[in-house]
């Protein structure tokens, strides 16, 4: 049987994933209600404190990529974190945006008593997943691969 605490971080799970698979730009305002207002964001590219410098982080993916969307595939959890893998699908606004893109990776999630989230900690393969698709940085990025592996 599930104690009221892990029930309550299953649900708080639920409403991230909910929220994350769902994002348009007019809900991030909603962050503040899912984040403790000193929660860390780190991914391949940032490491910021607070959820204003969150929801920045998450307008300018907006800003910059056509139609960004979350699937969330597997979770796991267990007491007070959580981890979930996930596919981020988008197109790109400058080139190639007719072609959909794939990034794979996981995030986990540290929630505070609240059921918020105080640390939101994303793991991806910055090379594999995204310089290898853009056209300049993709050729050289193969070209070393193939360097290294022979």
């Amino acid at each position: 049987m599930m104690s009221a605490d892990a029930h309550s971080i299953q649900e708080a799970v639920q409403r991230l994933v909910t929220f994350f698979e769902r994002l348009q730009p007019e809900d991030l305002p909603r962050l503040q209600a899912l984040y403790a207002p000193d929660a860390r964001f780190k991914d391949p590219f940032n490491d910021v404190q607070g959820v204003e410098k969150i929801a920045h982080i998450f307008d300018h993916m907006f800003k910059q990529l056509h139609e960004p969307h979350f699937i969330v595939t597997e979770r796991i959890v267990q007491e007070r974190q959580c981890f979930l893998v996930w596919e981020f699908r988008f197109r790109f606004k400058r080139f190639d945006a007719m072609r959909w893109q794939t990034v794979r990776g996981g995030t986990h999630l540290v929630f505070n008593d609240a059921g918020q989230v105080q640390l939101h900690r994303d793991y991806w393969d910055a090379a594999e997943e995204l310089y290898d698709k853009f056209p300049l940085v993709g050729r050289v990025m193969r070209w070393l691969k193939r360097r290294v592996n022979n």
